[in-house]
């Protein structure tokens, strides 16, 4: 059975991988404030008054603010499910080599997305990337469903 602790290798892999895209997705975050504040694009009035220019509107048409910010949403969407669906997943007991290989290629495909997505890489480049990732997480998906099935 595998146990939630970093003496299972499991476990600690799983917690790498997880903890390299949480990172990631927090670091957008400071990406996403970092473009509000280096363009004063604000989405709030009162985050506008910060900077205290009272002539500053909530605006939401900065492309590179934009892009970020869709970057960051996609995490979300990609990335909670991930650790969600992998910790069931460490308890379908699955083949360790194929387990790490999930591991190694949802953080990868993630890692790339955002590279594809900030720079911006032509398409499809980005859509494989996420492509990827989501496949990773159906599959994971798939053996807790099977190892769960009554």
């Amino acid at each position: 059975m595998a146990n939630f602790n970093f003496d299972d290798p499991l476990f600690s892999q799983f917690a790498f991988y997880s903890g390299v895209v949480l990172m990631k997705t927090v670091v957008m975050s400071v990406w996403t404030a970092r473009h509000r504040f280096g363009s004063n694009t604000f989405a709030n009035p009162e985050d506008c008054k910060v900077v205290g220019d009272k002539t500053l509107k909530p605006r939401f048409d900065n492309q590179d603010v934009e892009r970020v910010r869709r970057c960051h949403l996609n995490d979300l969407e990609n990335v909670v499910p991930f650790v969600l669906i992998g910790m069931f997943y460490i308890l379908s007991r699955p083949h360790p080599a194929y387990a790490l290989l999930h591991f190694r290629i949802f953080a990868g495909a993630r890692l790339f997305h955002t590279v594809a997505y900030l720079t911006p890489l032509p398409q499809p480049s980005r859509a494989l990337a996420f492509g990827v990732g989501f496949l990773v997480n159906v599959s994971m998906a798939a053996s807790v469903i099977m190892a769960g099935k009554f």
